[in-house]
């Protein structure tokens, strides 16, 4: 059962379903709870009335999961809560969380946002559900960021919920702008709220090539929409090419340009301590020329490539 069908939600919902193809024996059902907390508690009664043999939840509202937990503990089928991390204090046998560190989350974003403020600045927040424990645990990590150097010349204006909807953030933008508030950067729980606001600051005439507006999510549509602020790219291979070129974005070649902002890599091994490894060969040194340009170097990994 699933808090609701927005793009994200949406795209953790394709994932499961693709998994579970690959899995034989293995049938799941889907339900969508549409943000009602009473509907996702049918769905689990349902479910247990059924006999399924696991249940798994993204949850609307984080404090209602010690009565979800206590209802498949007492039917003995193990459940798993997704992506929206639960509101119990601690979680029984066959009962588990598997999601993203919310606090990593909401602290590189906002860190980010110092950085580009240079540590001073006046912000809006735009939270998710106050309901949700991961719209409060990034709302956290703003406050957190901001509370100690080098980042506390950063205070926050005005914070108002947008439940993740990017109207109902576009609505709130729409709102501060029309009471005259005065901000230097908008952080936004999640990308969906963040398009919103950007949609009325290019309706206002307001969203300047400097204007900061942070989410979380790296969604497509999200991506998608900073096409347009991308002059181009440097490529390390001719798989990344092809695939930049698809989506619309102009290819340099290395001698053409002086530096990049970023380069964007994924590792080949990681580590349990963190420690990435890259390959060698012929392609490493290209990826060391374009390395060598960037002004900063993010390397990604994900479980596959973890080694012992």
């Amino acid at each position: 059962t699933i808090a609701n069908s927005n793009p994200w939600l949406t795209l953790v919902r394709n994932g499961m379903q693709a998994k579970v193809k690959t899995m034989k024996g293995v049938d799941a059902q889907f339900e969508d709870a549409q943000d009602d907390i009473g509907r996702q508690l049918n769905h689990i009664q349902n479910f247990i009335a059924q006999k399924v043999d696991a249940i798994v939840v993204v949850t609307v509202d984080s404090q209602a999961t010690p009565k979800m937990t206590k209802m498949a503990t007492d039917a003995g089928i193990p459940l798993v809560y997704v992506n929206h991390p639960p509101g119990d204090k601690t979680l029984p046998a066959k009962v588990s969380f598997v999601g993203s560190n919310e606090v990593d989350s909401g602290t590189m974003q906002t860190k980010e946002v110092c950085r580009l403020l240079k540590g001073k600045g006046d912000i809006l927040l735009i939270i998710g559900d106050l309901s949700n424990e991961s719209a409060l645990q990034r709302t956290q990590d703003v406050k957190d960021v901001i509370a100690k150097p080098p980042c506390d010349g950063i205070k926050i204006v005005d914070a108002q919920a947008a439940t993740w909807s990017r109207t109902q953030a576009a609505d709130l933008m729409n709102n501060w702008l029309s009471a005259g508030l005065k901000f230097d950067a908008v952080i936004s729980n999640n990308d969906e709220m963040a398009i919103g606001a950007i949609q009325s600051l290019k309706a206002a005439g307001k969203m300047k090539k400097d204007t900061i507006v942070a989410g979380i999510d790296a969604t497509r549509d999200a991506l998608a929409s900073m096409k347009d602020s991308i002059r181009g790219a440097v490529s390390s291979s001719e798989a990344s090419t092809a695939r930049l070129k698809a989506l619309g974005i102009a290819v340099f070649d290395a001698n053409e340009v002086e530096n990049l902002s970023v380069y964007i890599d994924g590792a080949d091994e990681i580590d349990g301590r963190g420690h990435m490894v890259k390959g060698g060969g012929a392609a490493l040194t290209r990826e060391k020329i374009v390395a060598a340009l960037a002004q900063r170097f993010v390397c990604i990994a994900d479980e596959s490539k973890l080694v012992q």
